[in-house]
């Protein structure tokens, strides 16, 4: 997430570079971080930094027409402040995963969507 809170593409490329199949994965990682920080705003938890990766596996060894993917993977990676946000972002992507984003339940439809998440804590736990 850049710092207008918006998506990007890794690697420098642009949504206009990314092909139809690439970016409905783009759309379905926008609409599942831009879920997961609406419901942060609304529990007033900070976000210090945020990416998701998103592939696919296409059932053609190329890139054509009548390919559609077989497997979804989406590795949330977030930073945050303390064990307290960490139990919260946790369950905020959870809940953007399995029932608020509609696209990602869209591409639930089209094949199996495996997720990863990894969310650090940064503060310090005081014994």
């Amino acid at each position: 997430m850049n710092g207008e809170g918006r998506f990007r593409p890794a690697d420098g490329r642009q949504i206009a570079d990314l092909n139809p199949k690439e970016l409905l994965l783009f759309a379905a990682a926008d609409c599942a971080g831009r879920t997961i920080t609406a419901l942060m705003k609304d529990r007033k938890s900070a976000i210090k930094s945020f990416e998701i990766a998103i592939e696919g596996t296409l059932s053609t060894p190329t890139l054509m027409a009548e390919s559609r993917y077989t497997t979804i993977n989406i590795l949330y990676n977030i930073e945050c402040r303390t064990l307290k946000e960490q139990i919260e972002i946790s369950r905020a992507v959870n809940l953007a995963h399995d029932k608020y984003c509609g696209l990602v339940q869209m591409l639930k439809m089209i094949a199996p969507v495996q997720r990863e998440i990894s969310i650090v804590a940064t503060d310090q736990v005081t014994a």
